[in-house]
């Protein structure tokens, strides 16, 4: 059984609350499904305290209800500074690379398939790339071959995969082929689908955005990155000025639901 300020919270509650705190073991449902109650019974007697209401529709599960009740609470307690002009082009200044348009391609692959699972099917594939890439290096048509090999519906076009922005492509394939000169490179491009023959034929870099075109998105950023940290803040403060019996927010290796 736990209090908060003579306020009691039942082990039936707990175990009600636990369905909505998944976790690795029972001990650790419990302990996350207590402090969710302690701390929605605090923005309860906080509310109660300052007289003010919070209308929560009974459909709201209890995070939803926690999050209405701490906005309002906020709101009457706590003063979110807001990022100046000054802060967000000091931010922009310290992290340049941040603020870039996405890089651009156009290129052309051969894909021949072969899952991870499966290994002699994979080193069967890493060998066809490999001769295919040797036929290229000795003058092949990349059309032809990749007419004849490529299990992506890119064959039936020349292999061409158009014009690639970063994030359209899975991460591995991306991370090579993005990095890669123009030209053929000149090695199979190992992706989850298999090896991939690729042809890089136009780049153009990410250019660097100006500070006006990115002002909106750093303000929003730092101001949240500030609203976190005092509600953390805040919350804390309600623990501590609390009388909570039968739970330590402050001990983390021992048993904390007693």
């Amino acid at each position: 059984m736990i209090t908060v300020n003579q306020t009691t919270i039942s082990e039936a509650q707990i175990l009600q609350e636990m369905q909505y705190h998944p976790a690795e073991d029972h001990r650790s449902a419990m302990i996350n499904a207590a402090e969710s109650l302690i701390i929605g019974e605090l923005f309860n007697q906080r509310l109660d305290e300052l007289k003010l209401s919070c209308s929560v529709s009974s459909q709201n599960n209890e995070e939803q209800k926690q999050n209405a009740m701490l906005n309002k609470l906020i709101e009457h307690d706590v003063a979110l500074p807001h990022a100046s002009e000054q802060e967000c082009e000091h931010y922009y200044s310290q992290n340049l690379s941040k603020f870039t348009s996405s890089p651009l391609i156009a290129a052309r692959h051969i894909l021949i398939p072969a899952t991870i699972e499966d290994e002699s099917a994979r080193a069967k594939a890493l060998e066809t790339a490999e001769s295919i890439l040797q036929a290229l290096q000795d003058g092949g048509s990349f059309s032809e071959l990749a007419a004849q090999f490529s299990k992506c519906d890119s064959a039936k076009i020349n292999g061409e995969l158009g014009q690639l922005s970063k994030g359209q492509t899975v991460a591995e394939f991306e991370r090579q082929v993005f990095a890669a000169e123009i030209g053929l490179i000149k090695h199979p491009v190992e992706s989850r689908f298999g090896f991939h023959i690729v042809s890089v034929d136009y780049k153009e870099p990410g250019a660097q955005l100006p500070f006006e075109a990115v002002k909106a998105r750093i303000k929003e950023y730092l101001e949240k990155k500030v609203e976190r940290k005092a509600i953390a803040q805040y919350i804390e403060q309600l623990i501590s000025n609390a009388e909570i019996e039968g739970f330590d927010f402050n001990v983390s290796n021992s048993p904390l639901v007693q």
